[in-house]
C-alpha cells in the first residue's frame, strides 16, 4: 500500500512510522465506512485500551513510589478516560486522517470526543501490533507527556464531584435524564439533562450517554460556582 502525504505527515506527528500500513488504516477506519472488505477500528480500540491502561499504571507507580491504591485509581482514570484520549488525538490532528462515512462527516465526527478517543485507542493498538509493547509504550509516554506528572492528586470526574457537592448539602444524588437521541445507529447523539433536587439543571449533548452526562455535570458545576 502506498503512503499518502497525509498519512506520512500523521506518522510524523504520532512519532511512529508503520511497517504495516494496513493495521494503521484499520485503526483509522470508523464503523460508518466499514464494509465486508474493510474492517473498522472497534477490535483495535478494545486492545488499545488495555495497552494504554498498562502503560499508565506502570507510569503512575514509577512516578509516585509511596502512593496508595486509593490515590492512584483516580489519577489512572483521569489519564485513560475517553476525554483525555480525545485531547491527545486533537494534539496530533488524528481527526484529519480518520476515514468516516458521509453522514458522520456531516455531523462533525472529526471533532467528537467519543469518536476521537476510540480512534486514539485503536492507533495505540496498531502501534503495539506493528512494533511491540516497548515501542508502543515509548510513543504513549511521549504523547501523554506531562499529563502523567501533573494529573491531579484528586482526579475525580465531574459526575463524582457533583454528587459529592450534593451530598455535602444533604441533597440526594443528581438525576440524569435522556432528553433526546438523534443521528444514525452507528453515530448517535444523546442530549442529557442533569437536575438537582433544588431545581438547578444543565443540558449537554455528546456521542455517548457517559460523555454527555459528564459534560452536563461539568456545566452545572460551573453554574454553581458562579
Amino acid at each position: 500500500m502506498k503512503r499518502s502525504a497525509d498519512i506520512t505527515a500523521f506518522e510524523q506527528r504520532l512519532g511512529h512510522r508503520f511497517q504495516s500500513l494496513d493495521v494503521l488504516i484499520e485503526a483509522l477506519t470508523h464503523p460508518s465506512i466499514a464494509s465486508a472488505t474493510r474492517a473498522d477500528n472497534q477490535r483495535l480500540e478494545f486492545l488499545g485500551d488495555r495497552v494504554l491502561g498498562l502503560v499508565m499504571a506502570e507510569a503512575l507507580l514509577a512516578h509516585d513510589l509511596d502512593a496508595k491504591e486509593g490515590a492512584l485509581a483516580p489519577r489512572y482514570n483521569a489519564l485513560v478516560r475517553k476525554e483525555t484520549c480525545a485531547d491527545v488525538a486533537r494534539e496530533i490532528d488524528l481527526g484529519a486522517v480518520l476515514k468516516l462515512g458521509r453522514s458522520e462527516m456531516k455531523s462533525g465526527g472529526r471533532r467528537k470526543d467519543a469518536l476521537l478517543g476510540d480512534a486514539m485507542e485503536a492507533v495505540i493498538a496498531a502501534i503495539y501490533l506493528d512494533a511491540g509493547f516497548s515501542v508502543a509504550k515509548t510513543v504513549i509516554l511521549a504523547l501523554w507527556g506531562q499529563r502523567i506528572h501533573h494529573v491531579d492528586t484528586d482526579a475525580r470526574d465531574a459526575k463524582t464531584i457533583l454528587q459529592e457537592w450534593a451530598q455535602a448539602r444533604g441533597l440526594p444524588p443528581p438525576d440524569y435524564d435522556v432528553l433526546s437521541r438523534s443521528g444514525p445507529d452507528h453515530a448517535p447523539i444523546f442530549e442529557i439533562r442533569v437536575v438537582l433536587k433544588t431545581g438547578e439543571s444543565a443540558v449537554a449533548s455528546a456521542g455517548s450517554k457517559r460523555v454527555a452526562q459528564q459534560a452536563a455535570a461539568q456545566d452545572l458545576l460551573t453554574k454553581l460556582e458562579q
